[in-house]
């Protein structure tokens, strides 16, 4: 071997241990990742292992779960479609049954050439709606069905009045808020058209305080005065009016912006200036734009 071979051969032999020490570290690492990985796979193995004991012999069990979970999902879907299109039905035949009791009535002869009437009596359209709304409420469930009960109450006035209110008292006492609430105020008015004043003045005074959206504070207040006032009691009208306008005055909406007065507060104004002008004189200036006048 000459000397030129002989020095290569040295010079390489530092650069193959180096080669050499580098691939180790390669493999080492390599080997590390290897075994992190195994050791994950393993810890995760264990965990399997351990949630599959457990859930030995449950297979069926969770299957059954599950299939439960699909069908009730599935049943109240075609429940909830169910529900809606009945709902839809519902509010459509209770439409048909009003449109009949507010159908015009004339006992006048027919003009020539005009559309004749549909009935010729109250009583006769009255009784016609009374049987559609009860096929209503025979029909279909709350709250169309006391929605039916209170519009055949009402209907029932003009036929047999002591069983229209003996109606409107029972359907005043539902669980169904609006169509018990309007019951009890139809109820007040009958009875205040009876001149039952002590027994109206009761129901309003119990609406005022619920303050329900359809029959509200205002409206039952506004009556209650108009109550008050048959009975001779004209300071508590005055008061009762000078509160409800008082109050429509001052309101204010969420950026302090003055709300428009309800029709009440209008009625009840115009009510309060020609039963007591000096009264009214006290109330707090309108807002610009709310005067009724």
């Amino acid at each position: 071997m000459s000397v030129s071979a002989i020095i290569h051969l040295k010079e390489r032999r530092p650069l193959y241990g180096l080669a050499r020490k580098n691939e180790v570290a390669k493999y080492k690492k390599k080997r590390a990742r290897e075994l992190q990985h195994d050791k994950f796979r393993d810890t995760a193995g264990k965990i399997f292992d351990r949630v599959g004991d457990k859930l030995e012999g449950q297979g069926k069990t969770l299957l059954y779960g599950l299939a439960g979970i699909v069908l009730l999902a599935v049943l109240l879907g075609v429940y909830l479609k169910w529900s809606n299109r009945k709902a839809d039905e519902a509010r459509r035949a209770l439409g048909r049954a009003i449109a009949i009791a507010t159908a015009p009535v004339s006992t006048a002869s027919p003009i020539p050439g005009a559309p004749a009437p549909a009935y010729s009596s109250e009583q006769e359209r009255s009784q016609r709606a009374i049987e559609v709304f009860q096929q209503v409420a025979n029909k279909y469930g709350d709250p169309y069905r006391t929605e039916a009960r209170y519009f055949i109450a009402t209907n029932l006035l003009s036929i047999d009045r002591a069983k229209g209110l003996s109606e409107l008292a029972a359907v005043s006492q539902s669980s169904v808020v609006e169509p018990a609430a309007l019951a009890k105020f139809a109820l007040a008015q009958a009875l205040e058209a009876d001149g039952k004043y002590d027994e109206a003045a009761k129901l309003y005074s119990e609406l005022a305080a619920r303050n329900i959206e359809v029959v509200t504070s205002d409206s039952a207040n506004l009556r209650l005065a108009g109550v008050y006032e048959k009975q001779g009691k004209k300071k508590e009208a005055v008061d009762l009016l000078f509160n409800i306008v008082e109050a429509s005055r001052k309101a204010k909406d969420a950026d302090g912006i003055p709300l428009p007065p309800s029709s009440a507060a209008r009625d009840a104004s115009e009510k309060l200036q020609k039963l007591d002008a000096d009264r009214y004189a006290k109330l707090t200036p309108e807002a610009p734009g709310d005067s009724p006048f």
